[in-house]
């Protein structure tokens, strides 16, 4: 089983990046970011720990926006630092990646928060359940661009 957890059939890519420079106010959508010890230059984070990144898989914004009743979702109303495309979010718990130039650990599912009803009515909630996407740590600083990958390394 560990041999079959450590594969993935291919990089993701960076599609989207954004921080929320103030706790409960819009994202700013960004080209690129330097990752820190705390997360992405210019999130809200200050302090190193186990949500300094969050990441979102893109595949699952259409299911999210079907579940909500929607054609499709802007990304920053989900709250996420990256979405990324190409590559299974939730295999990458308990694991090590590169991300950019950064590397990272992903420490657990990101779970969703009550700011998705106020996001998207009755039911936003339960809609995010599994398609959260993840939190991780930082290992090693680095930069992060759109259309870097997210490469599995153990």
């Amino acid at each position: 089983m560990a041999e079959l957890l450590a594969q993935f059939p291919r990089a993701g890519t960076i599609e989207w990046i954004g921080v929320r420079p103030v706790r409960r106010q819009p994202m700013r959508i960004l080209q690129e970011a330097e990752i820190k010890d705390f997360g992405l230059v210019g999130d809200h984070r200050t302090k190193a720990g186990k949500r300094a990144v969050t990441l979102i898989q893109a595949e699952h914004l259409p299911v999210i926006a079907s579940l909500v009743g929607r054609g499709e979702i802007d990304p920053a109303l989900l709250r996420r630092n990256v979405v990324v495309s190409g590559i299974n979010v939730l295999g990458l718990k308990d694991r090590t990646f590169k991300l950019g130039t950064a590397t990272l650990q992903g420490k657990g599912l990101c779970a969703p928060c009550s700011r998705m009803e106020d996001e998207f009515g009755i039911g936003g909630y339960n809609a995010m359940r599994g398609h959260g996407g993840i939190i991780a740590t930082v290992i090693e600083e680095g930069a992060i661009r759109l259309g870097d990958k997210l490469e599995f390394i153990a």
